[in-house]
């Protein structure tokens, strides 16, 4: 039997209330009752052949009908005679269709939530009604987000770092944690000048609405001696922000740069060479570093398809940067040492050399072995320093 039933109908009215349709209601006055609900009925066919089961249909019909109204047809069979069939059901009102899926309180709450929008920041009324479960999501939370929204109206690029709003209730994670709304509320809310559109996404959050970033930091060790930036003989490791690395122009000619901590740690010495402390996928910033563009760059990776992903990342800012410790002959040599990618990159990679390539193809395509990994810390320092030797 299709013909529809009680839950199918329920199912109708839930739809209406998932898809936002029912609490957009309450943003704009704009109805959407009464309500005609699809009704799949028996045919006049059914109705001779299957008598019985048509009866059970409307009686099944009739025990919701504090929900909607039915609306009856009288069809005179010409064996049955005359006989009345529900031919349409309606929801007439917004209440009957609340009540029905049992959310009149949440509707109650989200009423609340537009009337405090309405006196503060009416011009997101629109918003409310495109995003109603979202704003409903949010309803501990809305009375803060609309107190950043003033805020930030107030104090346009304010120039400051997030932990430093002032605003009872609100703190730096509060924001970080609800930077996709915001985001949505301050590009409607916020004059157009005060809003760098080149930046976007959770990354450009700060800039984009003129807070202070987190200074980005580079990670380095001089693996020459006479080349140390401080008069120690001691290793070097050294943090500093991206803008005072910028500017170091350190006389160096090779620069290594690995993903692996244990390995940046224990490099070996290297005249006129430095090891930075890799970024993974984060390589934007070191391009501020204009001199390294005139360095010989060495990238050591996981030799594993993000390994070569990374790698043909680097070259889209630093075209010349070569592969290291990441060939076929490296690989095979560590065999017992092998380990298991947990997902592999399967796009095409355009910046990688012929040797690069055969093997990246290899390691995406299984060829030498199930999703194979051979990460930079299981290399032995013997044959690290071997391959120093050579270059």
């Amino acid at each position: 039997m299709n013909w529809t039933t009680l839950t199918d109908l329920r199912t109708q009215v839930q739809k209406l209330w998932d898809r936002g349709v029912l609490l957009a209601e309450l943003t704009d006055g704009t109805s959407v009752f009464p309500r005609r609900l699809r009704l799949k009925r028996p045919t006049s066919a059914e109705l001779a052949e299957r008598f019985e089961d048509v009866r059970s249909w409307i009686t099944g019909l009739n025990s919701g009908a504090k929900h909607y109204r039915v609306v009856w047809r009288s069809v005179n069979h010409r064996i049955l005679g005359p006989n009345s069939v529900p031919a349409e059901i309606w929801i007439d009102s917004l209440e009957d269709a609340l009540g029905w899926i049992g959310k009149g309180r949440d509707a109650e709450s989200f009423a609340a939530l537009v009337e405090l929008t309405r006196k503060r920041h009416p011009q997101l009324l629109p918003w409310l009604g495109k995003r109603p479960l979202r704003v409903l999501s949010l309803a501990d939370e809305w009375p803060l987000l609309l107190d950043l929204v003033s805020w930030l109206q107030l104090h346009p690029r304010p120039g400051i770092y997030l932990r430093q709003v002032d605003i009872p209730g609100i703190h730096s994670k509060f924001i970080e944690g609800h930077r996709g709304v915001l985001t949505e509320l301050f590009d409607l809310l916020l004059p157009p000048e005060t809003i760098d559109e080149t930046a976007r996404g959770v990354t450009g959050f700060c800039r984009r609405y003129g807070f202070r970033d987190k200074p980005s930091r580079v990670r380095f060790r001089v693996l020459d001696q006479h080349l140390a930036l401080f008069p120690t003989e001691t290793d070097q490791d050294i943090t500093i922000i991206i803008e005072t690395f910028a500017q170091l122009d350190l006389p160096v000619k090779k620069v290594f740069i690995t993903e692996n901590e244990i390995n940046f740690l224990a490099f070996p010495p290297v005249p006129r060479s430095m090891v930075i402390f890799g970024a993974g996928y984060g390589f934007e910033k070191l391009v501020e570093a204009g001199w390294l563009q005139d360095r010989s760059i060495y990238y050591w990776g996981d030799i594993d398809t993000h390994g070569f992903a990374i790698l043909d990342q680097l070259r889209a800012h630093f075209p010349t940067a070569i592969s290291f410790l990441m060939d076929r002959e490296t690989l095979l040599a560590h065999r017992l040492h092998w380990g298991l990618e947990p997902q592999s990159e399967r796009r095409d990679l355009h910046r990688l050399n012929g040797a690069e390539h055969e093997l990246y193809d290899d390691l995406r395509q299984n060829r030498l072995s199930d999703r194979l990994r051979l990460e930079q810390e299981r290399i032995g320092f013997d044959w690290v320093e071997r391959a120093l030797s050579k270059l």
